[in-house]
């Protein structure tokens, strides 16, 4: 049965209370890859796939989630500034189809907007070289992705619900 496809919010019920996540930052020739500690309090980089071809790609995805005992993917969903989604929000929807049909892990998407230009400019306020930021902007855009994704997951833990 092909992993579910949703908004993090509606994600995190399929995922149980704890294990870690796989956050992506999808490039057109790159992904970056993070992941967060079992008890999704921290996103940490792990790599960044240069893409190939969508099996080779999500063979490497799966191997990562594998070996880190990951209970869910978090996407970073690139919306537009209206709210509307063009094409890499498409193309990102059909990656997550595409992998969603290789394992059973609940896949959230995230709202992206404006995380590799936070990334940047964060590299270049380090005085990081333009060189360097390319090598890796995209696993620093996956930290960044994911870190959000924990950070409002635990914000809906501590607020107080409805009276």
């Amino acid at each position: 049965m092909p992993a579910p496809i949703l908004p993090l919010i509606d994600a995190a019920t399929h995922w149980p209370a704890r294990g870690a996540l796989v956050g992506l930052d999808l490039g057109t020739k790159t992904i970056g890859v993070a992941v967060s500690d079992p008890d999704r309090r921290l996103a940490t980089g792990v790599e960044t796939i240069q893409r190939k071809q969508f099996k080779q790609d999500a063979a490497r995805l799966l191997a990562i989630a594998t070996e880190r005992k990951v209970v869910g993917f978090v996407l970073g969903l690139p919306i537009n500034m209206d709210g509307s989604e063009g094409p890499r929000a498409q193309s990102t929807r059909a990656f997550a189809r595409n992998l969603a049909g290789l394992t059973a892990l609940p896949i959230g998407l995230w709202d992206e907007r404006l995380s590799t230009a936070a990334v940047e400019r964060e590299l270049i306020g380090m005085d990081v070289s333009r060189a360097k930021r390319a090598e890796v902007i995209d696993e620093h855009a996956a930290i960044f992705i994911l870190q959000g994704a924990l950070d409002r997951l635990a914000n809906l833990r501590t607020s107080p619900g409805p009276d």
